[in-house]
């Protein structure tokens, strides 16, 4: 289920520029790209227009001109490209379409007791909406229903009176008298005549609230106890790693979003030391503050490197809520409160964390943003220092976007074929089992315009609990999405992303010697693919890349040499050679792969449980019958791999310790 549209982060606008350079009659925001930025300044200053950017990592400057400056400066010859509206006040907003009337959500965690529970319901339409029936159903110990509200509104006797214990169906259109309706905030409230010993877990409940016209709200199933144990730390694998004291020690992460908020989970590590290296904001080219008006940044941060303990009915699990709780962090600020961030600005972000790399130990760069690509990728500026970060031994891990299920819809900057680019799967809200962890429908898909295979992997991203500010743009947009501890929960591929990153700085504390190229192919070589009981692939590579990612399979398994050895970065960076990747229009005129409909089974992949995917070669071969093994002409050997994954195992566990 997806708790977040994403109108931050997720989808910037790579046109827009920083506010204290907004667009006049007299005046261009401009980006001028030479044969050095050295060059570009003097033009600038020559003419007599203003230096915004200075951004020697592209061979670049932002500058503030009059169009007649901006015609003289491009007459002289010396310019290689510009790029001229980049303050332009039309850009694209994400908002409601009007056909959709519903806008009523319900809270993430309902407020239990021992007998009934509230949730908060809220209507986000600007019209008032009449509950015109529940569907319910609860453990029949609590008996029937004692007394129902929404508000200080009473439900119907009659339909109380009525219900079974354990389950009901309240219609409250045709019965006489006053409907509840719902304004913007208020508790839906259940109280019921018996009381149990300890209050029912969420998924114990199921309510639709229905309020006519298709628009009908779900109670979710939720965690059992979501805000002492996060769980996405302990599915990833990375609880296993804190265990053994590998949480991200020695590893510097640079988040560049939209700031931080100073949590003490997040400022301190699990040794309550003080591990934020640096703030940069590259918004105001300063490095005195990075408050997070969005939420964002902070959220992305949690995610990545919560400190608080992990409790498990009550007590230390020996794991910690974010997935590289010690690594030291680097704070870059690029967006603003409402999730927009000036190109320009992405650009002198990842540049200052390219010029202070060797100060602060800058390991890895999280980017959890994604528009739709509007040049080449290597034409693009911010995928051009990117580039140059991951030259320099940065491993950039980025956000596949959230504009699934179609096609070609990876966003910029993931769609540079040579970072790591990730999708995002959910859990259905089960904790004991993948088999129903699926690829849902907002996580963008591949290929690239340029025909490579995006995304590279996917991780967990849906309902993925971390700190947030209070008063906090996500909040003030998302309160239904605040759990009663006051976390927030949110879903996307920008969750994914950050889990990611806080994976790789596991495993560089383990393997600090690896080049960006390694971390990738270790992970893309051991990530476990959706597999149907045919032996087929569940998800097309253009959905699930190379698979699940798997931070354990990475630290034993993981192979070196095989990240990015299509590609030439070098020649890329100089403009010498650009790269297509093999994704192909079949006779259809569908996007495909070379081989793919021998490859892909023609099953619609269920949302949810699935009686034929598993996820990876080990589930797959191990569930099936010995007697009827892969035929010869299968097109994948699965087989063959698991005993060679067995057999490295097994050598592995024989070695001296």
């Amino acid at each position: 289920m997806i708790f977040a549209r994403h109108l931050t982060l997720c989808t910037y606008l790579l046109a827009v520029g920083s506010q204290a350079h907004a667009n006049t009659h007299d005046s261009l925001h401009v980006m001028l790209q030479g044969a050095s930025a050295e060059g570009m300044v003097s033009l600038v200053m020559g003419e007599g227009g203003t230096i915004t950017h200075n951004l020697p990592i592209i061979n670049a400057v932002g500058a503030a001109l009059s169009r007649s400056q901006l015609d003289a400066i491009i007459g002289s010859g010396k310019v290689i490209r510009h790029i001229d509206d980049l303050a332009l006040d039309d850009q694209p907003e994400e908002v409601l379409p009007e056909t959709d009337n519903c806008r009523i959500s319900g809270a993430v965690e309902i407020d239990r007791s021992v007998d009934g529970f509230s949730w908060k319901l809220f209507n986000k339409g600007n019209e008032p909406r009449r509950l015109e029936s529940l569907k319910l159903s609860w453990p029949s110990a609590l008996g029937t229903i004692k007394h129902a509200q929404l508000g200080n509104q009473p439900l119907s006797a009659v339909s109380i009176v009525n219900s079974a214990a354990g389950e009901a169906h309240i219609s409250l259109q045709d019965e006489g008298v006053s409907t509840p309706t719902l304004s913007q905030q208020e508790k839906l409230q259940l109280v019921f005549h018996k009381a149990m010993e300890t209050p029912p877990v969420q998924s114990d409940y199921s309510v639709t609230a229905d309020f006519g016209g298709d628009c009908k709200v779900e109670l979710i199933p939720g965690y059992p106890d979501n805000a002492d144990n996060f769980y996405y730390s302990a599915v990833s694998g990375a609880e296993e790693l804190h265990r053994h004291g590998v949480r991200g020690n020695g590893v510097t992460v640079a988040v560049l979003d939209s700031g931080l908020w100073d949590h003490p989970a997040l400022t301190l590590n699990t040794d309550g030391k003080d591990r934020v290296a640096a703030r940069y904001d590259a918004i105001n080219n300063s490095m005195e503050d990075v408050f997070d008006e969005s939420g964002h940044g902070t959220h992305m941060t949690s995610v990545l490197a919560h400190s608080g303990k992990t409790l498990a009915n009550g007590k230390p699990s020996g794991g910690f809520k974010g997935i590289a709780p010690d690594v030291t962090l680097v704070a870059i600020k690029a967006f603003n409160e409402a999730g927009q961030g000036g190109l320009l600005d992405i650009v002198r972000g990842v540049q200052w964390a390219v010029d202070n790399k060797e100060k602060y130990g800058i390991r890895v760069l999280n980017l959890s943003f994604s528009a739709r690509p509007r040049w080449p990728y290597y034409l693009d500026p911010i995928n051009q220092a990117i580039m140059r970060a991951w030259s320099e031994g940065i491993t950039v891990v980025a956000a596949a976007g959230n504009e699934g299920p179609g096609h070609m819809t990876v966003g910029s900057p993931g769609n540079l074929p040579y970072i790591i680019t990730v999708g995002a799967v959910t859990d259905s809200w089960t904790l004991e089992t993948h088999a129903d962890d699926y690829v849902p429908d907002f996580s963008s898909r591949g290929p690239t315009p340029e025909a490579h295979i995006k995304p590279d992997i996917v991780a967990p991203g849906g309902h993925i609990t971390g700190i947030t500010r209070p008063g906090s743009g996500l909040l003030q947009e998302h309160p239904e999405y605040q759990l009663v501890s006051g976390e927030l929960v949110m879903t996307g591929t920008s969750q994914a992303a950050a889990l990611v990153s806080g994976l790789v700085a596991l495993l560089l504390q383990l393997e600090p010697d690896l080049s960006p190229d390694d971390v990738k192919c270790k992970l893309l070589s051991t990530a476990e693919p959706a597999i149907n009981r045919d032996g087929l692939l569940a998800y097309s590579p253009f959905q699930q890349g190379q698979g699940y990612v798997s931070i354990t399979r990475a630290i034993t398994l993981g192979k070196k040499g095989c990240g990015n050895t299509d590609l030439n970065l070098m020649r890329d960076m100089a403009m010498q050679e650009h790269f297509e990747g093999p994704a192909v229009m079949n006779e259809d005129g569908n996007i495909s792969l070379p081989g793919l409909d021998k490859m892909l089974s023609p099953l619609e992949p269920s949302k949810g449980a699935s009686d034929t995917r598993v996820w990876g070669v080990k589930d797959h071969v191990e569930r099936l019958d010995p007697d009827h093994l892969t035929p010869a002409t299968h097109p994948f050997a699965w087989e063959q791999m698991y005993d060679l994954e067995r057999q490295k195992i097994e050598n592995l566990s024989q070695q001296p310790k």
